[in-house]
């Protein structure tokens, strides 16, 4: 992938992204997967309808997985 040409402003986010990379990558974490787009569209449009997030649904959905294979752990 080529660059675009540079200026002060992408000069400055460039140094600044390099800098704090590490950071980053010890605050959060990207899953990079796939899901169906009829199901990815059926689930954006229940989010949005009540306004839930998709981290929220993660968290939510791995609290629900825990209390099943863990019941013991209450």
């Amino acid at each position: 992938m080529e660059r675009k040409e540079s200026t002060p402003e992408r000069e400055r986010k460039r140094t600044y992204e390099e800098k704090h990379k590490d950071e980053r990558k010890a605050k959060c974490k990207i899953w990079g997967t796939s899901v169906d787009r009829k199901l990815a569209d059926e689930i954006d449009e229940f989010l949005a309808k009540h306004k839930i997030t998709k981290v929220a649904v993660i968290t939510a959905g791995f609290q629900a997985l825990k209390e099943q294979f863990e019941p013991d752990d209450k």
